[in-house]
């Protein structure tokens, strides 16, 4: 039987974000706000602006190229998930 494991590392931000390189997105949980998050990486837009809602997490299941830039606009605390 082959086991399905959901997990990954994560990064908590409070602002614009451009650590991660090269890898694969999971998702981001939202734990404050009162503002927008964009995803972008090198070849374009993953999720464009958007209003999140607090308590809430947004599954993003992708790979990422180049540098993943998570933009945020006003108060936001979030934790991207990746691999």
């Amino acid at each position: 039987m082959e086991r399905v494991l959901e997990s990954g590392k994560r990064l908590n931000i409070t602002a614009t974000n451009a650590e991660l390189s090269n890898g694969y997105m999971m998702g981001i949980f939202v734990s404050q706000t009162s503002g927008t998050i964009k995803v972008e990486d090198s070849k374009g837009v993953i999720a464009n602006t958007f209003s999140p809602l607090a308590g809430t997490f947004y599954p993003l299941p992708c790979q990422y190229f180049g540098t993943l830039t998570v933009t945020i606009s006003g108060t936001v605390d979030a934790t991207v998930f990746y691999n």
